[in-house]
């Protein structure tokens, strides 16, 4: 009996809600199934040190980053659970904020394409109010957008324009220890800053129709299928997507029923997902085909239909 009763505790700590506050990386213990902008931090810092394999980070603790965690366990002598508590965050050399909120400042921190965190956000908010960050809502991603951001500011403010946010840039951007300041812009709710980015999304996909199918194509001159997915979600809202149909698949989290924004998976001319679109609603999705390029079709169609393996959402 108490050994049922052990294991109902287990489990459900394991399949409590997946979806939780935003606690500073190291506030909260992380485990399979959980949903947050700390596991992306924590998948960043594994990427970092050469655990985390994949192309792109996201908000979802899945098998790739608990076998990550795993692997760094095992190189570092830890319990080999896969579950990120404060032993393992002590070996990641991450603090929990009531350790380092007080002492560990914005303007502190070196910032570069590539990293994640909640100082990548607050550095969007200042280059938002100075008018060089253009994207209609922030993100906690150091994208190609808030690098060309950062590259304009410094030019314009006469300083070394390599993209990285150091001292001399904190200086000028008028940090004075945080990137956070009294006028700076709450950020919005995640409902908006998902219907926005949803929105950009979908507008910045929609302008390139009628561009050519380019096997191997990424750039608007022309397009294959996951080219032209990585192109439109690295300009709507800086973030990479994995080359391949396949690679994307993987980083995806599956959904039941597409919604606006998700994108939808076809298995084409190899087994597994190999192309996918841009679910726009009512049936319909964005994407670069073989036959006519960039263009919206009707999910009915029926050669799409008969191919349909799949919906998932890419978090960012």
């Amino acid at each position: 009996m108490k050994k049922i009763v052990a294991t109902m505790t287990v489990a459900s700590a394991l399949f409590a809600s997946p979806i939780v506050s935003n606690a500073a990386l190291g506030d909260q213990t992380l485990r399979t199934g959980m949903k947050n902008n700390d596991v992306k931090e924590l998948q960043q810092v594994l990427k970092q040190k050469g655990y985390f394999k994949n192309g792109t980070t996201t908000t979802y603790f899945g098998s790739a980053t608990k076998q990550a965690v795993v692997n760094f366990q095992k190189a570092n002598r830890l319990v080999t659970d896969g579950v990120v508590g404060p032993a393992t965050f002590k070996a990641l050399k991450v603090a929990s904020s009531n350790q380092s909120s007080n002492t560990s400042t914005a303007s502190s921190k070196v910032l570069k394409q590539g990293m994640t965190s909640s100082d990548v956000q607050k550095l969007q908010q200042i280059l938002k109010q100075k008018g060089y960050f253009k994207n209609s809502t922030t993100t906690t991603y150091f994208g190609s957008v808030t690098k060309q951001a950062v590259v304009n500011f410094q030019k314009a403010n006469r300083l070394v324009a390599d993209g990285i946010v150091g001292p001399a840039t904190w200086k000028a951007l008028g940090s004075s220890g945080s990137a956070s300041t009294s006028t700076s812009p709450k950020p919005s709710t995640s409902n908006t800053n998902a219907t926005s980015s949803t929105s950009k999304l979908i507008n910045t996909g929609k302008k390139y129709m009628g561009v050519k199918y380019v096997w191997g194509g990424t750039t608007p001159s022309g397009f294959d299928c996951s080219g032209f997915l990585d192109y439109v979600y690295k300009e709507a809202l800086g973030v990479k997507l994995p080359r391949t149909v396949a690679e994307i698949y993987k980083v995806g989290v599956s959904v039941k029923t597409p919604s606006v924004g998700d994108l939808v998976f076809f298995e084409t001319y190899k087994p597994g997902a190999s192309h996918a679109g841009i679910y726009l609603g009512n049936g319909k999705f964005l994407h670069s085909s073989s036959s006519k390029g960039v263009g919206i079709t009707e999910m009915s169609n029926s050669y799409w239909s008969q191919r349909y393996i799949g919906a998932k959402k890419i978090n960012y």
